[in-house]
């Protein structure tokens, strides 16, 4: 009898312990780092580094505080055209060995680190070379004032790797604390807490004690000076730029409040923007306190300031809540279009939000079209494997993943949808999860069995199949519908009288968008004396229209073309011209003498699309 019960208890045991094991947490594959931080993983960086413009390089210290799980004797890090000349491990820097693996383009090389079981701490040496893509250097005369070099990074996706030795996964989360020296006529701050002005040194420390992935680690320095809005958001920028930054975002304080009452507290502490120079590839990047922002939105009417509620939404989705790998990046960026129009609506009204639904619906279809509607890459969950990352940052997982959300609000309604992304965001704060951890929560916390409500929302077709879906939400605007009647008929009335009737910057664009397939360059001529697209616009109006004179060859257009190209290095925006331009023979020849005038200022994420477009 106590044998029996020894052997029940050991088969017991067994059983319990086969249960843990399959409890537990499966470890997230990111196929685009080195780093397994299932034996060994990073949790807290101390940044000791020198800005030298002279030769264009970050030098210093990258001192990591690491949890060696398996109690190995290696960590791996990521590294892309560093040059690593010492390792150390512990306080007592002691010297350790390291070995460079083979290097794969985009990934750089995985850094092997030789530790020991007990190992909490390990001290990189390093500086960054040329070929660093993250950074972007520049030239007085680069930027708005012409006066004083300046430097920025852009780290997603995977190229803070350029800059800094870490661990380069949006699944790997860790705090960070940075001194950063500089010429002490410049200005340094970072995507965290940061100084309001210069100081006598050069020498500027930096705190960021909520946990973030590397690709949100970022820098800028530069001739910089501040201006607060409220007592929590305020805008940098070089000089020249700051009163008028400072008017165009004077509601930014609104928006934390519109934002906060949607989906809970703002958790970063202040929320500040940086106005960059031309050359910063995106309209915005959401680095946590300080989003980086391109000068291109800056009308001079407020009418683009659309823009800062989707970086301001990136506060909760994408920040707060991360995608684990860059597959799931519609995690990120579907939720943050979602949040954005709905800061929108609650900002600028429910007229201006139905006419954004209308566009964003447009730039669905045709994005669709564009990749084929049965591309994988029209999925929400992409697989990216063996390649680059970018190639995921399209448009698909904006525009598609915030149809999908509106099926859901539409299905479930409103204000039980608002509690659940509440919850959501609440219940994943500071974590990074992958598309299953949020099909889980969904199923768990939204549908909870219920088949008629799975049935309508058709979570699998929306995810995991390309194309759109038959159950999408319908989008309808009025104010559109009165300008489709105008479109149909100004070409019988003339257009005089067109301007004062089409006013608004999204009114302008649906206009545009939908000129008459069969213009005449004569006719747009007689819109652009009207409308004065050409030469007055803001910057995306001015894109759109660029778009139309190239399509339908109002060569007019054709010198502010190429100054809006040169000027501007906003990736998706180029881009859109000069995918119209290589349509025809003349177009590309033409594009090709763009781009070699205007690579000088691009990025180099941008001048990398760019030519496998001009191939």
């Amino acid at each position: 009898m106590k044998k029996l019960i020894l052997v029940t208890l050991f088969l017991a045991a067994i059983a319990c312990q086969k249960k843990d094991q399959t409890e537990k947490p499966a470890v997230v594959t990111d196929e685009h780092s080195y780093s397994k931080p299932e034996l060994a993983v990073v949790k807290h960086l101390d940044l000791d580094i020198k800005v030298d413009f002279d030769t264009q390089t970050i030098s210093g210290k990258a001192s990591w505080l690491i949890d060696n799980i398996s109690k190995g004797n290696e960590i791996i890090f990521d590294e892309n055209t560093l040059n690593i000349t010492k390792v150390t491990l512990g306080d007592e820097e002691k010297e350790t060995k390291f070995e460079l693996g083979k290097d794969t383009e985009f990934h750089g090389k995985p850094l092997h680190i030789t530790i020991e079981p007990n190992t909490t701490k390990v001290n990189i040496y390093y500086n960054t070379t040329k070929d660093a893509i993250a950074l972007q250097w520049l030239k007085p005369e680069q930027t708005a004032d012409k006066k004083k070099p300046f430097l920025f990074s852009q780290g997603e996706s995977v190229w803070s790797r350029t800059w800094i030795p870490c661990q380069d996964s949006p699944g790997i989360r860790f705090t960070y604390n940075a001194k950063v020296t500089v010429p002490k006529d410049l200005l340094a701050i970072m995507s965290a807490v940061n100084p309001q002005k210069k100081n006598d040194t050069g020498v500027y420390n930096f705190k960021q004690d909520k946990a973030i992935p590397s690709y949100l680690m970022a820098i800028a320095v530069g001739d910089i000076e501040f201006q607060s809005i409220d007592n929590r958001t305020g805008v940098y920028a070089e000089p020249s730029m700051l009163k008028k930054s400072a008017w165009e975002f004077a509601e930014l304080g609104k928006m934390v409040v519109a934002a906060e009452k949607l989906y809970g507290p703002y958790r970063w502490g202040r929320y500040d923007v940086l106005v960059l120079p031309p050359s910063f590839p995106y309209g915005g990047m959401e680095n946590p306190n300080l989003t980086f922002l391109t000068p291109g939105v800056i009308a001079g009417d407020r009418s683009l300031t659309s823009l800062l509620a989707h970086e301001l939404g990136h506060s909760w989705s994408g920040n707060l809540v991360t995608n684990a790998t860059w597959d799931d990046i519609w995690l990120n960026e579907g939720f943050t279009t979602y949040v954005e129009h709905r800061i929108g609506e609650a900002i600028f009204g429910q007229k201006e939000f139905e006419m954004q639904n209308v566009i964003i619906r447009k730039e669905l279809v045709d994005n669709v079209a564009e990749y084929g509607n049965t591309n994988p890459d029209t999925r929400l969950k992409v697989s990216l494997t063996g390649r680059n990352p970018d190639e995921g940052i399209s448009m698909i997982p904006y525009v598609k993943g915030y149809a999908f959300l509106r099926v859901i609000e539409n299905a479930v309604g409103r204000e039980k949808f608002d509690v659940f992304i509440k919850n959501y965001f609440d219940a994943h704060a500071f974590k990074s999860i992958t598309t299953d951890d949020f099909i889980k929560y969904f199923n768990e916390n939204l549908i909870k069995g219920d088949k008629a409500l799975a049935d309508k929302i058709k979570l699998e077709d929306w995810i995991f199949k390309p194309g759109i879906p038959s159950n999408i939400t319908p989008v309808s605007s009025a104010d559109f519908d009165a300008i489709d009647k105008i479109q149909k008929s100004w070409r019988e009335t003339g257009v005089k009288g067109l301007s004062q009737k089409i006013t608004t910057t999204t009114e302008k664009q649906h206009f545009i968008d939908h000129l008459p397939t069969d213009i005449t360059p004569k006719e747009m001529e007689a819109l652009d004396k009207e409308f004065n697209f050409t030469n007055g616009g803001n910057f995306i109006i001015k894109r759109q229209w660029f778009v139309q004179a190239i399509r339908h060859q109002y060569k007019a257009a054709n010198p502010a073309i190429e100054q809006f190209l040169i000027g501007s290095s906003r990736t998706g925006s180029v881009m859109m011209l000069y995918k119209e331009m290589v349509k025809t023979p003349e177009g590309k020849v033409w594009a090709n003498q763009i781009f070699n005038k205007a690579k000088s200022g691009y990025h180099a994420t941008t001048i990398q699309d760019i030519k496998g477009t001009l191939k």
